[in-house]
């Protein structure tokens, strides 16, 4: 889940991940079926990210889960982990279960029926919080009747596999004036308050992009204040857009990830802004957190990102990047650090 609130669990995920390193890797189907990669229609024709000269363990196992899942989201309920991922596999909401973030099982669609109002097959960047044991609130991402823009719409369930069913008549999000919005994001601070983030889509129109933060009612299906702007596209390696935020709080630091750039080549980028508190105010790192020329080029387009607390209670990345070439977007898992409460994805130190 995109919140600083993930349950920390004991174990050991850097010793479980060298585990899986030895084994196949492969994911199954509730069914039994093996998932293998689904191509993507938009996807670009580059060079695939290479395993050669990347450090061994940690990087092995990626992609934990092999198939088309952009976009993950994770969140953890009494130690089992459910990711949720953009539409694909003829499933509005892919979701997928796990133990130790490494070995996934894949499940029906966590959002099998949309209403009228929506136009189907774009079912984007799915957000899931906890908000009470049996009640579960999906942030969505689709396109919206009237007027016709990506917008965001929230369904409840009683269980983390769904199956959510849609809330109200019209979507929660949709600023037509702003180009829509989409890439929920959910946030609980100290106090016990939800927030939900998002980006307005912008560039699909010529205009700006921002990153927006509003508080939300107590059963988490409308906003309850108006929403504040944190940050904007304004540095050159972020191109035309900044999206799918992040938040989280670490010993006082609230910080702020953040995709960037062009999602369907190389150019996609993870970035991160900091701050003193929730309001503010943001303050970008010059530079990129995680960009396709590290690691020796194995993650092509690293973006979606999430953070989740590990059983090992540790921070770690799940993100996606390009695979099979470049013909869909993977999930992967990777350690993520703190030094002086600035995040550093895969540290030196993490095994």
């Amino acid at each position: 889940m995109r919140a600083a609130t993930a349950r920390r669990l004991g174990g050991a995920v850097v010793a479980l991940l060298l585990l899986a390193a030895c084994g196949d890797g492969g994911t199954e189907e509730a069914s039994g079926d093996a998932v293998s990669g689904s191509a993507s229609p938009d996807a670009p024709e580059e060079t695939e990210g290479t395993d050669d000269g990347a450090a061994g363990g940690l990087h092995d196992v990626n992609p934990v889960f092999d198939d088309d899942f952009p976009d993950p989201d994770v969140l953890e309920v009494d130690g089992t982990y459910y990711a949720y991922a953009t539409n694909g596999n003829n499933r509005n909401v892919r979701v997928a279960r796990s133990t130790d973030l490494v070995e996934w099982e894949e499940l029906p669609d966590a959002l099998p029926e949309l209403p009228s109002w929506v136009i189907p097959g774009k079912t984007w960047a799915p957000e899931v919080a906890m908000l009470a044991p049996d009640r579960f609130v999906m942030y969505f991402t689709a396109t919206n009747f009237r007027p016709t823009f990506q917008c965001i719409g929230v369904a409840v369930a009683d269980s983390p596999e769904g199956p959510f069913e849609v809330v109200g008549e019209q979507m929660l999000v949709c600023p037509d004036q702003e180009g829509g919005a989409i890439d929920a994001a959910t946030f609980q601070d100290s106090a016990g308050t939800w927030h939900l983030l998002w980006k307005n889509d912008g560039n699909c129109c010529g205009l700006d992009t921002w990153l927006y933060r509003a508080p939300l009612t107590a059963d988490g299906t409308a906003l309850a204040g108006e929403p504040v702007r944190m940050i904007q596209q304004d540095l050159p390696w972020e191109g035309d857009l900044v999206e799918a935020p992040t938040l989280v709080e670490r010993d006082g630091t609230f910080t702020l990830l953040y995709s960037a750039n062009s999602y369907g080549g190389a150019e996609y980028t993870i970035g991160y802004a900091t701050a003193p508190s929730i309001d503010g105010p943001w303050t970008k790192n010059p530079e990129p957190l995680f960009s396709s020329d590290m690691f020796d080029g194995r993650y092509v387009g690293p973006g979606g990102q999430d953070v989740v607390v590990g059983p090992d209670g540790e921070d770690h990345l799940v993100f996606h990047s390009w695979y099979g070439g470049n013909t869909y977007r993977a999930m992967n898992l990777l350690p993520l650090g703190w030094e002086d409460g600035r995040p550093v994805v895969a540290p030196d130190d993490a095994g």
